[in-house]
Order: C-alpha cells, then structure tokens, then sequence
C-alpha cells in the first residue's frame, strides 16, 4: 500500500504513513466492525458504496470523515461515494481545515458568504473531494440509499430517523471544539484527524476485493 502513496504529496505520504502505525484499540476495532461489514457485503454484492458521515454542524468531524475516507477508499483501489452532513447548517470549521492543510491536503475554496465551499486535493491527477457545510440530506449528497455513519453522540441521540438509511452505524469521535482558543487548538485537531484517518485506513485494508 506505501507504493501507492507516491501519488500524493510527500506530506500527506508522511501523514498516511503515521496513520498507518497509529494503534487502534480492540474497543476502537469492534465499534469499526459494522461499517466494515457493510462495505464488504456491497463489495459481495457488486453494489455503489454510499457512506454518509453525519454529526450535528457538519463542522468538524464528520467533514474529517468523509475527506478521510475517500483518500483511504482511494489509496486502496475502491471506488466509493464518501458525503457528509449535519442537522445544522453552519460551515466547515476553519481550524479543522488547517489541520488538513497540514496533513498535505491541497485545498482551494469558492467563497459562498458564510459557508464557503472547499475543493481539497490529495494528489495533482485525482478528482477533488468538495467540502462544505450542509445538512444530510442536501442535493450534494447524491445517494438515495447509504449507510449513516453517525460521527458525534449529539447526532447520534437526536436524529431518530435519518431517511435513505440502509443502516445507520455509530463511529463516534471526540469533537476538538473542546480545545478552541487554547495552547493546545492545534494539536488536538492534529490529533482527532489523524486518529480519524487511521480508522478510516484500518477500514479499508481490512476489505476483501479485487
């Protein structure tokens, strides 16, 4: 899999590379059991995989989610559709960004008053993933029947119905709000996305397809 990592860029490739060798607890790999399963059963099933990360803003985590996801998905030789989305509208959060940024990601952005809408790019030849802030059942998100992967506790316990579900699967995350305007801002959003891309990798190479 490293091979593959010569498309991106040396920084990501380092980012990856951590990702990779990051621990994950048996706790962490039984709460990725389900979502594991569910992509392996529409691999079997020669099925377009639909993975919908949702938390309350669509903010932070859950736009880590779906970036992630579909830069493992890739790095794997998958084909997935990797969306996100919220109960709130509000925007990508700007601190969650720059730790994008500093994993390797090559981001440009279209302004859209409040909301602006973010093209990040992992390698110079692949698609940009887009990112912006939208509720989860938004146009953008194209897939009328997906797995609901609920990424903070707050969604989780307040969207009892979430339409289009095929199965809605709790992978839920610490939300790195908690350290806005302090000494540590930096590093703990570091920190939650890395830990969010290694399950995201974990996710991936422990799939059965050609």
């Amino acid at each position: 899999m490293l091979d593959q990592f010569q498309t991106c860029t040396p920084q990501l490739a380092e980012t990856l590379r951590k990702a990779q060798l990051l621990p994950i607890s048996e706790e962490r790999k039984t709460v990725l059991g389900p979502l594991i399963q569910y992509i392996q059963e529409k691999i079997d099933q020669g099925q377009e995989i639909n993975l919908n990360f949702i938390c309350t803003h669509n903010s932070r985590r859950s736009q880590f989610s779906q970036v992630w996801a579909k830069t493992a998905a890739e790095f794997h030789g998958l084909a997935i559709n990797s969306y996100s989305g919220g109960v709130e509208v509000t925007a990508f959060n700007s601190r969650a960004l720059e730790s994008l940024k500093r994993s390797g990601f090559r981001v440009s952005s279209k302004e859209n008053g409040s909301n602006p809408t973010y093209f990040l790019f992992h390698s110079d030849t692949a698609d940009p993933i887009v990112a912006f802030s939208k509720l989860f059942d938004d146009p953008a998100n194209k897939a009328s029947q997906f797995a609901a992967v609920m990424t903070c506790g707050h969604a989780d316990e307040n969207c009892p119905f979430i339409p289009g579900t095929e199965q809605r699967i709790a992978v839920r995350y610490e939300d790195p709000k908690a350290f806005d305007d302090t000494e540590l801002e930096s590093e703990k959003y570091d920190e939650r996305s890395l830990q969010i891309a290694s399950e995201m990798l974990y996710v991936f190479d422990s799939l059965k397809h050609e």
